[in-house]
């Protein structure tokens, strides 16, 4: 499963890129599929793993020099090995209301949580999501019964009475709503600002994947103006690698905000919004002990960006 840049037969630069269920993550498979990768010079295969916990435990192995990874994943990546502590290279979104906590429909609010059974996945935007929407409420995780859990089985256990609530994210949250065990008491449109995915390289790998960076971006970009201008082909083609239908794709991806190139300038600066962003996000992670004192940072980089941008 390495991951890395070679020549291949057309002259074409190879990258392997990790996929696993969320809206924010299509836009390059959308970009392999419909050629646009091959328009920049590149021959981009994407990889499908089964959750996001995959995608960083490849990662962490070094099967993976790119990945998809939320700001959480990527200040815990961080924390579990320095050497493979990542580079942010682009945001790919912000989640405003994609991430919830939802609970089952007998549970009126955040505050009759406490002492009730919450689903969590470890090393995802869970733990994070689950603590920030206690601490509105006046509540801590030591108030709840927090329960490890994988994404795919919370659902189900949600609609048999094994868990009360669960931190999750589409398509996950919305087959909770279609089974209807479940409603959202708490989502990311509550803490705007604070939950991004980021598109991250390998330290080590900079110098052999950096000359390709500004042409998968621009790929990236012109994926999502695709998207725009003609939704009829490329949402279904999307949608269908969730397991979704075109309108539950759509419906997804009204929790999230997306940014252009452009727009990223600021964004992606030395002290800009993402380096403030994964600093907050590694202290509330220091707060709920998951991670140790000392624990290094992700590096912002600007300059593929400004490539692509030039």
């Amino acid at each position: 499963m390495a991951s890395g840049l070679s020549g291949c037969e057309r002259s074409l630069q190879k990258l392997t890129m990790p996929v696993s269920n969320w809206p924010g993550y299509e836009y390059f498979y959308l970009a392999e599929k419909l050629g646009l990768t091959k328009k920049q010079g590149l021959d981009l295969q994407t990889l499908e793993f089964p959750d996001p916990q995959a995608i960083v435990h490849a990662y962490l192995r070094g099967d993976l020099q790119i990945a998809q990874l939320t700001t959480v994943e990527a200040v815990d990546i961080c924390a579990r090995d320095r050497a493979r502590c990542p580079v942010v290279v682009l945001v790919l979104d912000e989640s405003r209301g994609a991430d919830q906590l939802v609970a089952r429909h007998e549970i009126p609010s955040i505050r009759h949580l406490r002492g009730r059974r919450v689903a969590v996945t470890p090393s995802t935007l869970g733990p994070y999501v689950l603590s920030r929407a206690l601490e509105r409420h006046g509540l801590r995780l030591a108030h709840v019964k927090v329960d490890s859990m994988t994404l795919d089985a919370m659902p189900d256990a949600l609609a048999d009475g094994r868990i009360d609530a669960a931190a999750l994210f589409p398509p996950y949250s919305e087959e909770v709503l279609k089974q209807g065990s479940a409603r959202p008491l708490f989502s990311s449109a509550e803490i705007p600002g604070e939950i991004f995915d980021i598109l991250v390289i390998a330290p080590a790998a900079l110098r052999d994947l950096g000359p390709a960076l500004p042409r998968l971006l621009r790929a990236w970009q012109e994926a999502h103006t695709l998207r725009r201008r003609d939704p009829e082909q490329a949402i279904p083609l999307m949608a269908r690698r969730e397991g979704l239908n075109p309108r539950s794709f759509q419906q997804s991806e009204q929790g999230l905000r997306y940014f252009s190139l452009d727009r990223q300038r600021a964004m992606l600066a030395p002290g800009g919004l993402l380096a403030r962003n994964l600093r907050a996000v590694q202290q509330v992670q220091a707060q709920l002990q998951l991670l140790p004192a000392g624990s290094p940072l992700p590096r912002v980089s600007q300059a593929p960006l400004l490539e692509a941008l030039r």
